[in-house]
Order: structure tokens, then C-alpha cells, then sequence
């Protein structure tokens, strides 16, 4: 049990209550995770300005390194959320598992990716050769590369967070990948 508490909007700062506020309008609601954030004034803000900053990633890719990091880093809470996520963006439940264990198999380009991300994580960052490799051979760039990068550390961020606080999961809990294989 956690004894870090999801701060109410009325415990936060008036700067924070507008990020709540602007969240609560998008998304219907605010996830404990975004709301642990705004204990601090700036975090909150810092951190939704890095995780929705351009990037040469679309969507659908960015949940491919989001499932691969949160698993390698065993985040519950990241990974029960791009779960929902994932399948938004079109993903079913077998290929998120894919994800999850870090590969593709549907999809050459998304399974390099997923390679990549899952190799950048586990060996922080001092990524194998042929790893690398593969990726520019399925036709990614330089800028992916770099984008990728700055989302393992986005996604690194958040998974830090909730292992380090366990504030509750406010979305469909997901199986660990032992029990998930469909």
C-alpha cells in the first residue's frame, strides 16, 4: 500500500488545478498517476509537456515502446494503461501481449521497434549493434531513433513514478505477462 496519496484537485496548486481541470475535459477524468505528479508545482506540467511534445512517431507507435518500456520496468500502472491505450489505437489483445514481451510478430517495422525499445531499456541505453541495426534495416531514421530514445526516458519517468509511489491503478488491471499470453 502506498503512503504517497493522489491529491484531491482542491490539495493541489491553482496552477495544477488547471491542468486538472484541462485533463478532467479531455479525458473524462483525472489518472492518479497524472494527479501523483502535481505534488510537485512543476511536474505535472513538465511531464505533459515532454509526453505530448511532437515526434516523428505516430501514435500507434509511440503504445509499441510504451508497452515494451513499462514491461522491461514491470509498471503495473503504465502497463494497464497503454493497454487501453494500445487497443485504442488499434491493437488486440494478442498483439499488445506481443508488444509487451517486445517484438512484432504482424508487423516488421513495429517488431524492430519494439525490439529496440525493449533492448534500449533493459541495457540502459547501451544498445546492441544488431539491434540497432535491424531497425535502420526496416526503414526507421535517424530522428526515430532520437524520438525513441526521448520516449523510453517519457515512459521511464512515469514508470519510476508509480513503482516508487503505487498510487492505485485507475484502469483495467492487466494480467503479468506470465498469465496474459493469449
Amino acid at each position: 500500500m502506498s503512503t504517497i496519496n493522489v491529491p484531491k484537485r482542491e490539495e493541489v496548486s491553482s496552477n495544477n488545478q488547471a491542468i486538472f481541470d484541462t485533463l478532467e475535459n479531455a479525458v473524462g477524468f483525472v489518472p492518479n498517476l497524472y494527479a501523483t505528479y502535481a505534488h510537485s508545482e512543476n511536474a505535472l506540467g513538465n511531464y505533459l509537456n515532454l509526453a505530448n511534445a511532437k515526434t516523428s512517431l505516430s501514435a500507434k507507435q509511440k503504445e509499441v515502446v510504451n508497452l515494451a518500456v513499462s514491461e522491461v520496468n514491470q509498471c503495473i500502472y503504465c502497463l494497464s494503461a497503454h493497454t487501453a491505450i494500445g487497443k485504442m489505437n488499434g491493437f488486440n489483445d494478442q498483439q499488445i501481449v506481443e508488444l509487451r514481451a517486445g517484438g512484432a510478430s504482424f508487423d516488421s517495422k513495429l517488431d524492430a521497434l519494439a525490439k529496440l525499445a525493449k533492448n534500449i531499456t533493459e541495457k540502459r541505453g547501451k544498445t546492441d549493434a544488431a539491434v540497432l541495426e535491424n531497425f535502420f534495416a526496416q526503414g526507421w531514421t535517424k530522428e526515430n531513433l532520437v524520438d525513441t530514445i526521448v520516449l523510453v526516458g517519457d515512459k521511464t519517468i512515469s514508470n519510476y513514478l508509480h513503482r516508487t509511489t503505487d498510487v492505485p491503478v485507475d484502469f483495467p488491471v492487466v494480467q503479468p505477462l506470465e498469465n496474459a499470453i493469449v
